[in-house]
């Protein structure tokens, strides 16, 4: 039995293991904040939706086959929550009582495996009836197709007949075993025989010459329990086989509803807070899409006691995004959405925007300023460099990457040559790039040049200085108004540092 419903054609990965790159995204762009809010204190959800969430799809088919399946998740929470709770329970079960079932005396694995599967059975029924009472309120096709192929093998004749095996695997009238004699009077080909009912079976066996084994004569029980393993060999195998296909189905069901139920935690969590939400629009990875309304940082959402303030950004066909202006104005919270946004489109979740449409990326990269270490053995500049080398070494066509006051360490007219230059050399591998920046000889020089595939935007300034952290499109300028924080900060003190002048 298959679940299919991360994919239409195959499992969810649950071994795919957090590469040390994925480790700076998550950094970079704040996600534990958003994979706690998704996990709700569960660790098993927890490394679930880290998997997913960097397990990105790659086709425009892939997201929206997950989307629907989310989609259903969110209009039956209460029921997806209670299958995910009896598959939950199964798995503890499992877990809290069956250890014989890997004893290396073949009984305790047959007594295990019939047990185990008694207790499967238990919980497949209670999964056939959900089913059964609700298939009719899911649309989407993934839903459809596991809850058709449940009912379709779990029907009432599966389970009489499996219920019938199991009862004849018990023993409990002995074991009837045939064996033949081999060449030197050894028993050999024992095979473990289906028992006739009560009344033939003692017409045939009345009057036949049989034997008992004392109950002290401990080396004829020791032999006798070998000729019985002998004999139920292959069916304790069998049974042991089945039981763990059964489990593997439990397994893979549970991982692959973590995901939806991490996906349900977090959109009740900002449905509380007022926050939309909307299903992207996605696009393949050739074309060049990027709009969006209402697009906020779900993290800082997630943590702020008022609703924060969505960006509307049209940046179609566009492969450079520079972003400037005030200083605190919100830029690289805009760039953290973005990243974010991507990420979620790519695993097929909703976003944090009224409306969000975007091509696929090969791949999502960072590039941020990072505050001085101690342990470094280079300056900052070096540690930069070294760093957008080792993104050079990995970045694809196709892909996205997000600067964040990248090449600060060094003056503006170094760091924007070398910025400049290794923007230029993206571009050409046609690869897009969002660029927050405060060098005005950098974003300049890019505006000049009129490129139809750039975009310029800016953090919004008041009058009278205050931010409203929108961006909006403008031409760079060459202040980032680091006075209006100035002011903010020592404009209260002013009239302490005269009185220190004047002493």
């Amino acid at each position: 039995m298959k679940v299919h419903l991360m994919y239409k054609n195959r499992d969810f990965d649950s071994e795919f293991k957090i590469t040390p790159y994925e480790q700076v995204l998550t950094q970079d762009l704040e996600l534990n904040t958003l994979f706690d809010a998704m996990a709700n204190d569960d660790k098993f959800i927890m490394e679930v939706v880290r998997r997913a969430v960097f397990s990105s799809l790659d086709n425009t088919e892939e997201i929206l086959y997950r989307q629907s399946v989310l989609k259903d998740c969110i209009k039956n929470p209460d029921v997806v929550r209670k299958v995910y709770s009896i598959v939950t329970e199964t798995i503890e079960r499992e877990k809290q009582n069956w250890w014989g079932i890997s004893s290396m005396f073949l009984s305790s694995v047959l007594s295990s495996s019939v047990s185990l599967l008694e207790m499967f059975m238990e919980m497949l029924k209670k999964l056939r009836n959900v089913v059964d009472d609700y298939v009719g309120q899911f649309e989407s096709e993934g839903f459809r197709t596991l809850f058709t192929m449940l009912q379709q093998e779990l029907d009432d004749t599966y389970f009489s007949t499996l219920e019938t095996h199991l009862n004849e695997m018990k023993f409990r009238e002995g074991i009837l075993i045939s064996a033949e004699l081999g060449n030197y009077n050894q028993g050999i080909h024992y095979v473990l025989r289906r028992q006739q009912d009560k009344k033939h079976r003692w017409l045939k066996w009345h009057f036949a010459p049989s034997l008992s084994i004392h109950p002290r004569d401990d080396s004829g029980c020791t032999d006798l329990s070998k000729r019985q393993d002998r004999a139920i060999n292959l069916v304790a195998n069998a049974l042991a086989q089945s039981a763990e296909h059964v489990l593997s189905f439990f397994i893979m069901l549970q991982n692959e509803l973590a995901f939806y139920i991490g996906c349900l935690n977090l959109y009740e969590r900002l449905c509380e807070k007022g926050e939309p939400v909307s299903f992207p629009l996605p696009f393949d990875c050739h074309e060049r899409k990027h709009s969006f309304k209402g697009l906020y940082d779900v993290s800082l959402a997630l943590i702020m006691k008022n609703r924060v303030v969505g960006n509307y950004v049209n940046a179609d066909d566009k492969e450079l995004i520079i972003i400037t202006g005030a200083n605190q104005g919100g830029k690289s919270t805009f760039l953290r959405s973005i990243g974010q946004a991507q990420l979620m489109m790519q695993c097929g979740m909703f976003v944090a925007a009224e409306s969000f449409s975007a091509n696929i990326c090969d791949g999502i990269f960072t590039h941020y300023k990072k505050e001085e270490d101690a342990t470094m053995k280079s300056g900052k500049l070096d540690e930069e460099l070294a760093r957008m080398s080792n993104i050079a070494d990995h970045i694809k066509t196709n892909s996205i990457i997000l600067f964040n006051e990248s090449f600060s360490a060094t003056n503006e007219r170094e760091g924007s040559e070398i910025g400049r230059q290794i923007v230029l050399a993206l571009l050409e591998k046609h690869i897009k790039v969002f660029f927050v920046t405060h060098f005005y000889d950098f974003s300049h020089s890019f505006y000049e040049q009129k490129m139809n595939n750039t975009i310029f935007l800016r953090a919004e300034r008041q009058a009278d200085g205050s931010r409203t952290f929108r961006l909006v499109e403008g031409e760079p300028l060459q202040t980032s108004f680091g006075e209006d924080i100035y002011l903010k900060i020592f404009k209260s003190h002013a009239s302490d540092f005269l009185r220190l002048g004047e002493k």
